[in-house]
């Protein structure tokens, strides 16, 4: 099957989609179709394959209209193919792992797949169903499941509960000064239990101990020795279990059948090496990394945004070479992000050519030696084409829509900008591709835009690139910041005032940008304005950012003289607001320098406020409130104390504290009772 996607554009401005529907409808015929479903996760399981079911007929009946699809559709598109992919792994660990240790973990695994149901949503949230031609059907049918989406709750089998706290209670007992009797176990119980997951023959429970031994394998580098030590507990039962269960004539008429098998059993082994072997000559390019030309066993991003395994990347850096090897560009940072999507990738192509995970390591020229198994490569080969096809979508959508950044009109314009908004908002390959595409000078230059939408979209846009760590550095390279301040003190809609104050908090996460943004008085003044008059959603972006400016200490001045303070006490009165946190993070923060002390000490009420925080406040709003009391005794001594010492509820909030509240909190609560007892204490000088 052919799914490269042609690189062509129809006269309408629409991209094809072509490839990525037969992608689409091939993957969910996978799921679909699916024969001998587990025995856990049963309606998990069934609800997301007749979810998937409705959704190939859409991908059917969008076939067979052959129309080309905005980008925005094909946007969603891709994300939808993504998530059933994940629907088809996560199925597929159901059904060949160790039934027992899904029962164990029933309850993450029932969040996976509600996790999975929530990203379903999220991407029919773009969908555009009004400009699609598909039929009245169809279309109400999608509706319907995008709702239910949207509220779905997470499920747990209340008898998968059931039979997993019988099971734990057996593996309690299941120890070694318990077997001296055969009775110390309720056979019966275990009997029920593995009977409900599908293990009703001996045959069954050999299968079973494989399998968990080979999760005991997997977990033994990751899952720690406790997890380690409870799939072992696993397997002793369930061998023990099967020694009392089945007679010895039945044991022995297994151990007759299973002689029977061993040349098959062999030759299967034999033909599965050789399978693995074949595999190598056609170990898909996206695989191999770009350094030893190996299968990426554990592939890492590194600045760049390109991708290489970790030990040769390593080496690479450890050498003393700070440039990406693929670009020649100057990383400007050394840390390798795991990328997660292509390494689950590998494990799935590995798995579905019956290549051991353990052999992805090995060296592509041993595993060149044979040609046998052609076709299992061909479909797996099939499978990455998919995967590439999705980031050759994004690839040209953004190219696409750059373009009519540069070109189109007014409308067009507004548009693009929209579309780019929607594709930069998931993924950080999305985020890095429209970057690539050179998007960001042209988003720039539209922040100063007259028209309320475009501006708004373009700076949403940019706060959702600057995500990606490489985008903040080309961000202020174009110039941004100065737009950016303007967007945030005069833009023509609340939003775009409210995501320009989140686009300058995500820049100031790099401490040279808190110093260049803190360095323009007018980006200060900005926030703190929008600290006055924003809405909820804007105050809290507003405060967030001069948060992060103000762990620059040379910023703290700038945001005391720019009246900040006042405005931060008065929010921590107002209920409605919901900003008390950052409000009293800031002013703890603004406390450490001589104009924000005196500009904290000069409120009557902050004091009494703290007090009432340190009752029933948040903890981290407990601990910034202690924070400021402390650093206001320090500094203002006796008034302070009289003020604490006279309202009846400091000293118990403090000593309630002080034993209950987290370690810095109850460090900084007995600091301050032992300075009020101290205070108390000391003799007062008669007045006259």
């Amino acid at each position: 099957m052919e799914l490269a996607l042609t690189p062509m554009m129809g006269s309408s401005g629409l991209l094809p989609s072509g490839s990525l529907l037969e992608s689409l409808i091939h993957v969910s015929n996978e799921v679909v179709s699916m024969e001998k479903l587990p025995f856990i996760q049963v309606r998990n399981i069934s609800t997301m394959i007749r979810r998937i079911k409705l959704l190939s007929s859409l991908f059917e009946e969008i076939q067979e209209i052959n129309t080309p699809l905005p980008p925005s559709s094909v946007l969603c598109l891709t994300e939808i193919f993504s998530v059933i992919r994940r629907v088809k792994v996560l199925i597929d660990g159901c059904k060949d792992g160790s039934s027992l240790w899904g029962l164990i973990q029933t309850e993450f695994i029932s969040n996976q797949f509600y996790m999975i149901v929530k990203e379903m949503g999220r991407a029919l949230d773009i969908l555009p169903l009004s400009l699609l031609n598909i039929t009245t059907d169809i279309r109400e049918q999608v509706e319907l499941l995008h709702k239910h989406a949207k509220r779905v709750e997470s499920f747990v089998d209340p008898r998968e509960l059931q039979r997993r706290e019988a099971l734990l209670q057996v593996m309690a007992s299941n120890n070694e000064k318990n077997r001296k009797s055969q009775s110390f176990i309720d056979i019966e119980t275990v009997k029920e239990v593995f009977s409900s997951i599908g293990m009703r023959s001996p045959l069954d429970y050999e299968e079973e101990i494989s399998k968990l031994e080979a999760e005991a394998q997997k977990q033994a580098g990751t899952g720690g020795l406790i997890v380690v030590s409870n799939i072992n507990n696993l397997i002793s039962l369930v061998s023990y279990s099967k020694s009392l269960i089945f007679s010895s004539e039945e044991s022995e008429k297994t151990n007759e059948n299973i002689k029977q098998q061993p040349y098959a059993s062999i030759n299967r082994n034999l033909d599965q090496s050789s399978s693995s072997q074949s595999m190598s000559s056609n170990i898909p390019d996206e695989f191999r990394c770009p350094i030893s030309l190996d299968l990426m066993k554990d592939p890492v991003i590194v600045a760049s945004g390109h991708t290489y395994d970790r030990n040769s990347i390593a080496q690479w850096i450890n050498t003393g070479h700070r440039t990406c090897p693929k670009s020649g560009q100057r990383l400007i940072h050394m840390a390798l992000i795991p990328n997660y999507s292509l390494k689950s990738l590998v494990h799935q192509w590995c798995q579905e050519n019956n290549i051991p995970l353990t052999e992805c390591s090995s060296n592509a020229s041993e595993l060149e030696r044979s040609n046998s198994k052609k076709k299992a490569c061909e479909k797996a080969i099939d499978h990455i084409s998919a995967t590439k096809l999705a980031i050759d979508a994004v690839k040209m959508t953004a190219e696409f829509l750059v373009g009519k950044l540069a070109m189109g009109s007014p409308d067009i314009q507004r548009q693009a900008a929209y579309e780019l908004r929607l594709l930069a908002k998931t993924g950080m390959d999305n985020r890095r591709i429209i970057a690539e595409a050179g998007a960001i000078p042209f988003l720039v230059t539209l922040l100063t835009s007259n028209d309320p939408r475009i501006q708004e979209n373009a700076v949403t846009a940019l706060l959702n690139l600057s995500i990606f760590y490489n985008n903040k550095v080309l961000i202020m390279a174009a110039g941004a910041i100065d737009n950016i301040v303007e967007a945030l003190e005069s833009g023509k809609t609340m939003e775009a005032r409210e995501n320009a104050a989140a686009a300058i908090f995500s820049l100031s996460m790099i401490d040279d940008f808190k110093v260049a943004i803190g360095a323009r008085s007018r980006a200060i003044l900005a926030l703190v304005g929008l600290l006055r008059e924003g809405k909820t959603a804007g105050k809290r972006d507003a405060a967030t950012a001069i948060f992060n400016l103000a762990l620059y200490n040379a910023n703290k001045a700038s945001i005391v003289v720019a009246g900040a303070v006042p405005l931060l006490i008065e929010l921590l009165m107002d209920d409605k607001a919901g900003i008390t946190d950052d409000a009293l993070g800031v002013l703890a923060l603004l406390l450490s320098c001589s104009e924000g002390l005196e500009a904290v000490k000069s409120s009557r009420v902050l004091v009494p406020l703290l007090i009432d925080l340190l009752r029933f406040g948040s903890a981290k709003g407990k601990e910034n409130s202690i924070t400021l009391l402390l650093g206001l005794f320090k500094d203002g001594g006796e008034e302070v104390a009289r003020r604490l010492l006279i309202n009846p509820r400091s000293i118990p909030s403090l000593r309630s504290l002080a034993a209950d509240g987290s370690l810095k909190a109850r460090r900084k609560a007995d600091a301050l009772l032992r300075l009020l007892n101290r205070c108390c204490s000391q003799p007062h000088n008669p007045v006259g």
